[in-house]
């Protein structure tokens, strides 16, 4: 079992994910008004082969034949003689399946007409396709920083699903090349379950409107608190106003935004440091970037913790540069010395390539001191 096991590993096989709400009920409702055609079609084939059969002495297989071509009205004539009361029998059975057949017709236009049955058909689709997202980020509300935000998660291969109310979102996304997108209201549960919230690396959520931020922030909490969530959930949200900023923060969101702000900001960095926010742009922003810069938190089981920084030799392993520290009550030391003390829930602050800065976190997170330590 264990060698069956390591097999599919090796072969990236697994199970086909499912998605945690279920349309089948739903797409068996939107049936339902087929099953009395379906049911006359098998009453009217059955009513034709007995009749062949206590009429004309045909044999069963040739009265289920000769039954099905005449209810179908197809044409092909006798396939032995018939009678007189035969005959009559057949066109009583031919009015009656062009009868049958044009109230099927009719219950079949109906339906389509609504619509119904195909838009379950392609959320259900959607559903599943959704549920084989893994680290995927959850984007709540459309609009112009949506589209912004979609273009650079599309080219820089990050998964995400889009949540928006508008009766016209399928549209809306078709547009604007949304791979994955649910429409609903984003601070609902049903919402949250259709996006897989619970295999998502964290959500974003980009209303105008402070009180939507805040329910959705206050309903994800909830969430993951009610599946038991081991790693709390990544939240960014945007706010116009200092205040807001605050009191998103408070709520539970991790980061905060603010258009305004950062628009501002940009452009002081523009005006003051052209050429340094032209290098930064050319070598951090690209999607591919020759190197890149991140924050490692130092988890509580580190190695690293209460050591100084020269002991991890870093530089050395992984080719990276620790350019800042961060301790706990986020007093920032830029360019730090190698005398300083890594702290609890410190956070580094590297610059590198995008492998060297995977393999320190890989080194960082290890229990014990990593064995490269010998033979630096």
């Amino acid at each position: 079992m264990r060698s069956i096991n390591k097999l599919k590993k090796l072969l990236n096989w697994s199970k086909r994910s499912r998605p945690h709400i279920d349309l089948n009920t739903e797409i068996y409702q939107q049936l339902r008004p087929f099953r009395l055609p379906i049911i006359l079609v098998v009453f009217m084939i059955m009513i034709g082969t007995l009749g062949y059969v206590i009429i004309d002495d045909f044999t069963l297989l040739d009265a289920i034949y000769q039954a099905g071509i005449t209810f179908t009205t197809v044409g092909f004539g006798e396939i032995s003689p018939i009678s007189p009361a035969g005959r009559i029998f057949t066109v009583t059975l031919i009015i009656l399946g062009f009868g049958v057949f044009s109230m099927s017709i009719g219950i079949l236009v109906e339906v389509l007409n609504r619509g119904h049955l195909i838009n379950t058909i392609k959320e259900r689709r959607m559903l599943y396709k959704i549920a084989r997202l893994k680290n995927h980020f959850v984007i709540c509300h459309h609009n112009e920083i949506t589209i912004e935000l979609s273009k650079q998660f599309r080219e820089n291969h990050i998964p995400f699903v889009v949540i928006d109310p508008s009766a016209n979102f399928s549209q809306i996304a078709t547009q604007y090349k949304y791979p994955c997108y649910i429409q609903e209201d984003p601070h609902t549960e049903l919402a949250l379950q259709k996006s897989y919230l619970s295999s998502a690396k964290g959500l974003i959520t980009l209303s105008e409107n402070t009180a939507d931020n805040i329910a959705q922030i206050a309903s994800t909490r909830l969430y993951e608190k009610e599946i038991g969530l081991k790693r709390p959930y990544y939240i960014i949200t945007s706010a116009s106003s200092d205040n807001d900023m605050i009191k998103l923060k408070k709520l539970g969101a991790d980061r905060v935004i603010s258009a305004t702000k950062l628009m501002a900001e940009r452009l002081r960095a523009m005006s003051l440091r052209p050429d340094m926010v032209n290098m930064l742009e050319s070598l951090l922003y690209r999607k591919d970037a020759p190197i890149s810069m991140e924050e490692i938190k130092i988890p509580n089981h580190s190695w690293m913790r209460f050591k100084k920084l020269k002991e991890a030799r870093l530089r050395d392993i992984t080719n990276v540069s620790i350019v800042g520290i961060k301790d706990s009550k986020d007093k920032f030391i830029p360019m730090p010395k190698g005398d300083v003390l890594v702290g609890t829930d410190s956070k580094l602050l590297v610059i590198g390539t995008a492998e060297s800065i995977i393999a320190t976190k890989r080194i960082i997170r290890k229990k014990q001191k990593p064995e490269e330590l010998r033979y630096v």
